[in-house]
């Protein structure tokens, strides 16, 4: 039977006589037993990332590594730094499954790349280059990323959108068999420089342009590689082949790929399709049981995120690009076909005024197309087509089209984990996270805090494959979040929505302190988690 600490002195004094023995009896019993460590979290409330109770613990931190989860660390590690957690929520680093970061980590501001709006929800990893607009180049991108360094980690996909552009610009057509291979080869590329997958969004021109058939072939690519399939899929509403004939598109290309595939911010978008949340879960669970391995991940908000021509031009009128579509919109015949369409886009979003137009420093900032349609004295439609003129980048737009029945029929299935789509001008960016727990969790109950975190961290980790990420285990690296539950909450919404998220007092990534005290530190430790192919088949 191990002796204790006190059989152990006792032994030693034994030994030893007079002052010696005297010295020794002075010293505490932590002087004899406690290793080194670099940083103590003590007595928080701990939910490990499993699917587990929390428990009042521990954690230690030696390095970039978790080494000690538990009870009584304090007599067992002597820390440089020790963070009183009482009262406070210890976790492991939250993980975005979707985000659209590149405004902060490819600025030229080293402030900018610690990635604040993450950060200060509890954020350590993002998965990027996601909808298709991942580059094939993945190992250029990593060394930039990692000279230049970021706040969080950064896991890359390859995207569909960069590779067919690469290849066929922004033509609506098929390509040769030629053409083919070279988007293979670009998608092999990606992967074996350490892409996690193939991303697509099928929704966007050029990639709404390509046939099934088309992603099939390159998703082949991915799943030689080891990789997932994740999809911002080709219909979410009503606009071509409808919701839930997307929906079995999806699991056709993830079946004859052979590959893990993943929803991205699955919903039911529009008043076509608001309900049917029962009918894609029910094709989701139909093709788990066929042992299909499918996946999504959802934000929690009624408001979609994306531009003004996305939600309301027809895909055909942006065939070639801007330069085509603004010849279209000077040609009066092209022009009327054009604004007839828009109206059954518009109709199927919710109108004029469930479009809230949020890129900044616009005159129409903060404002709904409605609004500004009365502002000019124009028609809806001539109103979004005079932004569309404007703004050569695309307006972004939120569009107010999913319901709550929705929402929280997606958010308790087991297969779905957390995401902000975190793009500029929506508040999700910055406050997906304490949104989902104050709303959901302390207002609402649709789920427990425990749910909450596991559907934030591990299950997500387990997901896309992040080794020794995502738990507090031993051996795992130092990801870890404190939060305090009463204060933790967001502060953007749709009016002001860059205003950073309160309640997180720490935020450790890789072992380094990216939040301490609820402040930003400065450092940048973030690293790029690439995906490693299987042996042989990267050439």
């Amino acid at each position: 039977m191990p002796w204790s600490s006190e059989r152990r002195l006792a032994a030693a004094i034994g030994l030893l006589s007079g002052a010696s023995a005297l010295a020794l009896i002075a010293l505490p019993t932590t002087a004899l037993t406690a290793a080194p460590a670099d940083l103590l979290i003590q007595g928080g409330t701990v939910y490990t990332g499993a699917d587990a109770p929390a428990t009042v613990a521990d954690v230690v931190v030696v390095g970039d590594k978790i080494v000690y989860v538990g009870p009584g660390a304090a007599r067992r590690y002597s820390a440089k730094r020790v963070i009183d957690a009482k009262g406070k929520i210890v976790a492991p680093g939250l993980i975005d499954a979707h985000t659209h970061p590149d405004t902060y980590i490819r600025s030229t501001d080293a402030k900018q790349r610690l990635n604040a709006p993450w950060v200060f929800q509890g954020v350590s990893t993002v998965l990027m280059g996601v909808d298709g607009y991942g580059t094939p180049d993945v190992a250029k991108d990593a060394a930039w990323f990692t000279e230049k360094r970021v706040g969080t980690n950064l896991v890359p996909y390859v995207g569909f959108g960069a590779v067919r552009s690469k290849v066929l610009n922004q033509d609506a057509r098929a390509p040769t068999p030629a053409e083919l291979d070279k988007e293979r080869a670009l998608v092999a590329k990606g992967m074996c420089e350490g892409a996690v997958g193939f991303s697509t969004g099928l929704f966007y021109a050029p990639q709404s342009f390509a046939k099934t058939d088309e992603v099939i072939e390159l998703a082949k690519e991915a799943a030689k590689r080891g990789g997932i399939y994740d999809t911002h899929q080709r219909d979410e509403s009503s606009y071509t082949i409808g919701l839930l004939g997307s929906v079995k598109e999806v699991i056709q290309i993830g079946r004859e790929a052979g590959l893990p595939v993943h929803f991205a911010h699955i919903k039911a978008l529009g008043v076509d399709v608001q309900g049917e949340s029962s009918q894609v879960i029910a094709l989701i669970n139909q093709a788990r049981a066929a042992g299909q391995v499918v996946t999504a991940d959802e934000y929690p908000w009624e408001a979609s995120g994306s531009s003004l021509d996305a939600s309301l031009l027809p895909r055909w009128s942006v065939d070639g690009g801007r330069p085509a579509l603004l010849k279209r919109l000077d040609d009066p015949a092209t022009l009327e076909k054009i604004r007839t369409e828009m109206a059954e886009n518009m109709r199927r979003r919710g109108g004029p005024d469930s479009l809230l137009l949020t890129a900044a420093d616009k005159p129409w900032t903060g404002k709904t197309l409605a609004q500004m349609a009365k502002t000019w004295n124009l028609d809806p439609r001539d109103a979004a087509l005079r932004i569309i003129r404007d703004d050569g980048h695309g307006t972004s737009v939120a569009s107010f089209n999913m319901v709550e029945p929705d929402i929280k029929a997606f958010m308790v299935q087991p297969w779905v984990v957390t995401s902000s789509d975190g793009s500029d001008g929506h508040p999700r960016q910055y406050a997906t996270f304490p949104m989902k727990y104050a709303k959901y969790v302390k207002a609402e109950k649709t789920i427990t805090l425990g749910e909450f975190i596991r559907s934030s961290t591990g299950r997500t980790a387990d997901m896309f494959s992040l080794k020794a990420r995502g738990y507090l285990k031993p051996g795992y690296f130092a990801d870890v979040v404190v939060f305090d539950p009463a204060r933790y909450a967001p502060k953007a919404d749709y009016v002001h929505p860059r205003l950073l998220t309160e309640g997180v007092d720490e935020l450790v990534v890789n072992g380094d302190l990216v939040l301490d005290g609820g402040k930003l530190t400065g450092h940048a430790p973030g690293r790029v988690l690439l995906h490693t192919p299987p042996a042989g088949t990267c050439s």
